[in-house]
């Protein structure tokens, strides 16, 4: 022995004083190394150990490929004598004593780094078969006192990889003679704690991890590296960078978090390296008969808002619909004339449509089951796509980019408006719920682009059906006593190491807020500026609003009034409905208690927007729509467009055809039209008497604004035929 080592000190001076000798020639070549690993199956996990053993450039040799496991579950129980016996078998046909064996467990581990650096290090372990360390004994706590102790690292032995000479790990495993589901760990921990065997075999423990990094006791320890184009796991604590991640135990997830990163899965340099492989192009496709058959669930289980608009969006989903099965489960009576107006219009477009109303029995996790297994059932199917009502898609082609991803489960992201919130987490906390990544808001915010292996999704995602005929057999995956439906299919999915995915490659939509809405009004979503702005804007403000500035879209029929594009036809037609519905209109009468003072000098049939209860949300569209128009076409004065009265006037020719010359008890006034001249009604229009001009085709749609004292006395010119009805406003009274 002390032969040896002086050989070995006097090679390493030699090298030392003569660093361009060829010393380098004794490293071990890479071609020597051979990964063993077993798999019974191939599932995600093992896919992703491939990936990265193929990207490294290491050689693997897979056991038991095809076999039923026998060797028990590691999460609840020790196990896994069925990867010993399978690798004892194999290491009797092999004869290359030079060979250096890896053997590695492949559904929890991903490469960090390449055969190099692993033969380096493992050679400066200076041992002939070296094991990867834990800081948790397990499965045997009685034989903490036997483990030898280390100056630094880790104790005991951790056998879900090791690495060695063929000899002496042939060596290691001749004696083994147990069942498959006895324990591995337990197994080769008795030959680390056994002196004697210890020394023959010449076993050592990769204490600092610089070879193994098992997760399982040291999650605290482990971060990303990002240096130089290159992602690496590092452990703070040794401040070394292991070769091999291993989420060994309860560290699944943690696993699946690093490796989307690792190896240069995601770079800051190069952003997603792998996002464009193993795809399922659908633009070869020439016949719409070709396109996979998807069964697309709409689950409605509370009021929600803009539900029209979504059935308008399914419409324009760029797939044909001779492809695509629906499957509706509407939980709300709210909803239910909707849904049916949708289906007669348009349920004849799709190739069979199942329909679930508010009626019958079902909650929300069995008809989540339900929309399973009819795809499941459905030999033809080969999709599920599930969307609840509250989601917005605004990527037409949202369903065919999630199937060319070609992925078990995939979720496009979408968040809300102005928020965090989105539809997948980052993390899970110990209990199972909600814990947030480091690179969550990263994700949601767009500054990393890629597709994530995540713990947990919902709202929208697409499932392949072979996995609900497969791995996602159970009927009731939705069904838990402790998790709501989406967390338990999660949870179900996770426990069969099935990966789910959220992409955030393109922009998908968003998802509404359904919190503080309320369905006693006919047009519900005229209330919705609120919670859900953005929607609110693209349901009822003009397409043209946004283009006035640029586009001079402002028009001024007579002085200092100003005509501009404002409503859309939506927004006309549901004011004037919710005012009909409401159908409390004024005499016209100058005596009015609805305003201070209680008379009204030039009375109109009316009704005001206090009297629906939307003064707040009118008040918030004047100051967002209008208050910024006012404060360009009038430089140097600004608005807080306060107001006492707004209302919603109706002029017919045997009710009230016109209004009497009169100045308004405004700053300025905004008197929008609800309806269209010629198709609604004839004649109409304002007359602003001082500059002899007069507006008689007012738009749809479309707000003059002026102002209100002084200079613009103005009429109501008489309404021939047919209802007019406008929108006015005195600003600033």
């Amino acid at each position: 022995m002390r032969l040896y080592s002086l050989l070995l000190f006097q090679g390493i001076f030699i090298c030392a004083l003569f660093p361009l000798t060829n010393c380098e020639e004794q490293r071990i070549p890479e071609e020597k190394l051979l990964v063993v690993t077993v798999a019974t199956k191939e599932t995600d996990g093992f896919r992703r150990f491939l990936r990265s053993a193929k990207y490294l450039n290491y050689t693997v040799k897979v056991l038991g490929r095809g076999q039923k496991w026998r060797g028990g579950d590691y999460m609840s129980a020790p196990g896994g004598g069925q990867k010993v016996r399978l690798l004892k078998g194999a290491l009797e046909e092999m004869k290359d004593e030079d060979k250096i064996v890896l053997f590695i467990d492949s559904y929890d581990v991903v490469f960090a780094s390449g055969p190099k650096e692993l033969l380096k290090k493992f050679q400066q372990a200076r041992h002939k078969v070296v094991f990867s360390s834990e800081s948790l004994i397990w499965p045997d706590r009685h034989l903490e006192d036997k483990h030898p102790h280390v100056r630094e690292g880790n104790r005991f032995l951790g056998s879900g990889g090791f690495i060695g000479y063929l000899p002496n790990i042939k060596e290691m495993v001749s004696d083994w003679t147990g069942e498959d589901n006895e324990s591995d760990q337990l197994f080769f921990t008795k030959i680390y704690i056994d002196p004697a065997k210890k020394k023959s075999i010449n076993i050592t423990l990769d204490s600092k991890c610089r070879l193994f990094q098992n997760l399982h006791g040291a999650l605290d320890e482990v971060v990303l590296k990002f240096e130089d184009g290159w992602v690496r796991a590092r452990n703070v604590l040794y401040d070394t960078l292991p070769v091999i991640i291993h989420g060994n135990g309860p560290t699944k997830l943690q696993i699946n978090y690093l490796g989307n990163y690792i190896p240069n899965t995601w770079t800051f340099e190069t952003g997603c390296t792998v996002c464009h492989e193993d795809l399922h192009p659908l633009t070869a496709l020439k016949q719409e008969s070709e396109y996979p058959l998807v069964v697309i669930g709409i689950f409605i289980q509370q009021p929600t808002p803009f539900v029209t608009v979504f059935f308008e969006r399914l419409l324009k989903l760029e797939y044909p619909k001779n492809q695509l099965k629906l499957f509706i489960y509407n939980q709300e009576a709210h909803h239910e004339r909707q849904v049916s107006s949708f289906l007669q219009d348009h349920g004849s477009l799709y190739q069979n449509v199942k329909f679930i109303g508010h009626g019958e029995d079902m909650d929300g996790a069995d008809s989540h089951n339900l929309g399973f297994d009819m795809c499941r059932k459905d030999k033809d199917c080969d999709y599920f796509f599930s969307l609840d009502i509250e989601v917005v898609l605004k990527n037409e082609n949202t369903l065919k980019i999630l199937i060319e991803q070609n992925l078990p489960i995939v979720a496009p992201m979408i968040t809300r408006a102005g928020r965090l919130w989105s539809n997948f987490w980052g993390a899970l906390s110990a209990d199972g719920y909600y814990a947030r990544s480091e690179d969550y808001v990263d994700i949601v915010q767009g500054r990393r682009v890629g597709v994530w292996n995540v713990p947990y999704v919902s709202s929208v995602y697409l499932v392949k059906a072979s996995l609900l005929r497969s791995e996602l057999t159970d009927y009731e995956l939705f069904n838990s006593h402790i998790l709501d439906p989406d967390m338990a299919y999660c949870h179900n999915a996770r426990n069969k190491g099935i990966f789910m995915y959220v992409t955030n490659m393109h922009s998908f939509g968003r998802i509404l807020s359904t919190e503080n809405y309320q369905t006693n009004h006919l047009h519900n979503d005229l209330w919705q500026i609120f919670e859900n702005p953005v929607d609110w804007q693209e349901r009822y403000i003009h397409e043209n609003y946004t283009h006035i500035m640029k586009d001079k879209l402002i028009e001024t029929p007579c002085p200092d009034v100003y005509w501009f594009p404002v409503f859309s036809d939506v927004a006309c037609n549901h004011l004037v409905e919710e005012m009909e519905h409401f159908g409390k209109w004024s005499g016209g009468r100058n005596v009015d208690t609805r305003i201070q003072g209680g008379y009204e000098n030039v009375p109109t049939i009316d009704i005001h927007m206090n009297q629906i209860s939307f003064e707040k949300e009118w008040h918030t569209f004047l100051l967002e729509y209008i208050a910024v128009i006012t404060e360009k076409m009038y430089p140097g004065y600004y608005t807080k467009a306060q107001f006492d009265l707004a209302f919603v006037v109706r002029y017919k020719p045997d009710e009230q055809p016109s209004l009497r010359p009169h100045h308004d008890a405004s700053t300025f006034t905004i008197n929008i039209a609800l309806n269209q001249v010629g198709l609604d009604y004839e004649g109409g229009g304002c007359k602003f008497l001082r500059y002899n001009c007069s507006i008689q085709a007012p738009r749809k749609g479309w707000a003059l604004m002026h102002p209100g004292r002084l200079t613009h006395y103005h009429e109501g010119l008489p309404t021939t035929a047919g209802v007019r009805y406008i929108s006015v406003s005195f600003v600033d009274p």
